[in-house]
């Protein structure tokens, strides 16, 4: 059973001097995504404003919980509203469109109860499962693998975590955290858990001042002899165990890249406004309106065919993880590695894509678009910053023996 949260944590919560986003309860006649539409209609309100601010989205965050959807992947018998992968990663999406920060803590909570789904016991996840959707807990995330610096000693009946571990996106303003530690004891395996973020030991850093996803929280924490009990480990089946438990490097690869699709969708949506109501005629052009410059119609047919193609992947992959999270227990090594390539080839077009549509946007919005009050460079910061979580390179190595060799990808925590 997981540990309760430590007195007074929600206290300080709620007392933080940040206004609240005014979010009105989720009405029974409103829909997951109809509610998502609603909430993102108002954090783009102050999406520019707080991008230029960073730090932590306080007031959205708990406009997130007043509405309900962090409950949104938990099935319906825990009290969740019991939505299939591709609902929640559309509701991702649909943030992403104008405020990919606000998508990414939202995804990535969903991300954690999908770790400790697939990571632990039923008579571990089901309980937090059912507290998440009573108490709203948001949860975040400290695992990141490849910082090893955190280590674990087994004190006989608990255990110890203690170092640092940076990229902990959304760990802020949570009430638990997935975090790692190495077993070097045990050859250096990972031993991940589920604990209260507030627990004695735990200090998360408010230093995360990067280029992009200024609102993710993904600075640094330190544990220092942090207290484990052995009903918060996630040890059966655990970590990569079996095929189904191997869908979590999949769940966070596809919530990418519903991230980046959201962004480019949002990037055209913004310069398509600016370049009706603001951009001019080229003194050079023969036309009389900008909307019938041959030069921007062909921007944006490209624009076009780019956003076609990246929504028909990232809803076909969306929708094999439907089926392979449905086969639950009896999903294949082989089933799961043809979701693995179909989720890497949605994630390349989306980065590469998008990536060009956020920059060469200022193409068909003009030298005035780029002053600092509008921000438009923010879609490409956020897109940059979030498309290095893991090189773009070795996913091409990953698709290319698959498309030579009929090599399905080895399962890691990045494939």
């Amino acid at each position: 059973m997981p540990s309760p949260l430590p007195p007074g944590q929600r206290a300080a919560v709620e007392t933080d001097e940040e206004p609240r986003v005014t979010a009105k309860p989720q009405s029974t006649l409103l829909s997951p995504l109809q509610t998502a539409r609603q909430l993102a209609g108002e954090f783009a309100l102050t999406a520019v404003e707080r991008d230029e601010r960073g730090g932590t989205p306080k007031a959205e965050r708990d406009a997130l919980r007043d509405s309900g959807l962090l409950a949104l992947s938990i099935p319906t018998r825990y009290g969740g509203l019991g939505a299939r992968w591709s609902e929640t990663l559309e509701i991702v999406r649909e943030f992403a469109r104008v405020d990919s920060s606000i998508a990414h803590v939202f995804g990535f909570h969903h991300l954690m109860l999908a770790t400790v789904r697939l990571f632990s016991r039923p008579e571990q996840w089901q309980p937090w499962f059912e507290q998440t959707a009573r108490q709203n807990w948001f949860w975040g995330n400290a695992l990141n693998p490849l910082d090893t610096r955190t280590v674990v000693r087994d004190l006989g009946g608990w255990r110890e975590f203690s170092g640092k571990k940076s990229f902990c996106s959304g760990a802020s303003d949570s009430q638990m955290l997935i975090a790692s530690a190495v077993d070097d004891s045990n050859g250096g395996k990972l031993v991940i858990a589920a604990i209260p973020s507030g627990r004695s030991g735990i200090t998360l850093h408010n230093d995360w001042n990067n280029i992009g996803q200024r609102q993710t929280d993904s600075g640094s924490a330190t544990f220092e002899r942090v207290r484990v009990e052995e009903s918060e480990l996630l040890l059966d089946p655990g970590p990569l165990s079996t095929p189904f438990a191997c869908l979590r490097p999949l769940i966070a690869q596809l919530t990418f890249t519903h991230m980046f699709l959201g962004i480019a969708e949002g990037a055209f949506a913004e310069a398509r406004q600016y370049t009706l109501s603001e951009t001019r005629v080229w003194h050079k052009s023969s036309v009389r309106e900008v909307r019938e410059d041959p030069y921007v119609l062909a921007h944006y047919g490209e624009f076009w065919v780019a956003l076609e193609g990246i929504r028909l992947l990232v809803e076909r992959a969306a929708a094999l993880l439907d089926e392979a999270w449905a086969k639950g227990p009896h999903l294949s090594a082989e089933e799961r590695g043809h979701l693995a390539t179909a989720i890497a080839t949605a994630k390349v077009a989306a980065s590469r894509q998008g990536l060009e549509i956020c920059s060469r946007l200022f193409e068909v919005t003009g030298a005035r678009s780029t002053h600092a009050s509008l921000r438009l460079d923010r879609h490409w910061r956020n897109l940059r910053t979030q498309t290095l979580h893991d090189p773009l390179d070795y996913k091409l190595h990953e698709l290319g023996d698959w498309a030579l060799n009929q090599s399905l990808p080895v399962p890691t925590f990045y494939s």
